[in-house]
């Protein structure tokens, strides 16, 4: 198997795949970033949860459908790529659909939304955006 050179491109994807063939759960490889994506997805209602399974090495992200049995998320993008760093100022932070959406950030104090990094009044780099 091939080294990842993007492994947060690599579970973005098999998120909108798995919620695209309505997929119950996905599995991704388990990091300090990939953890901090999950809480973000959760605390914004886009997952139902997440857990560490195979002893630690995987997270099981339970993803989350309407009453219509559609994906929550309707879209899921990577900014930010490893050849293209997109980096955000405090004044300069996108909207995400006009709000309705989340950009999630890398920031001096963490991972954070948008509009989480909007009220501190941080800029950062721009990982990826779901609506």
């Amino acid at each position: 198997m091939a080294a990842l050179t993007d492994p947060i491109a690599d579970m973005l994807t098999r998120i909108r795949n798995a919620a695209l063939a309505k997929h119950l759960d996905v599995d991704v490889h388990v990091s300090k970033l990939h953890m901090e994506i999950c809480k973000i997805l959760h605390r914004e209602g886009y997952v139902r949860g997440y857990q560490l399974i195979n002893r630690g090495r995987t997270i099981r992200i339970r993803l989350r459908y309407d009453e219509h049995r559609e994906p929550v998320i309707r879209g899921l993008k990577r900014v930010s790529k490893p050849g293209r760093r997109v980096y955000a100022g405090k004044r300069d932070i996108p909207r995400v659909l006009g709000g309705l959406g989340v950009a999630i950030m890398s920031t001096s104090q963490g991972i954070m939304t948008d509009r989480e990094a909007r009220r501190k009044g941080i800029g950062g780099e721009v990982i990826g955006q779901v609506w």
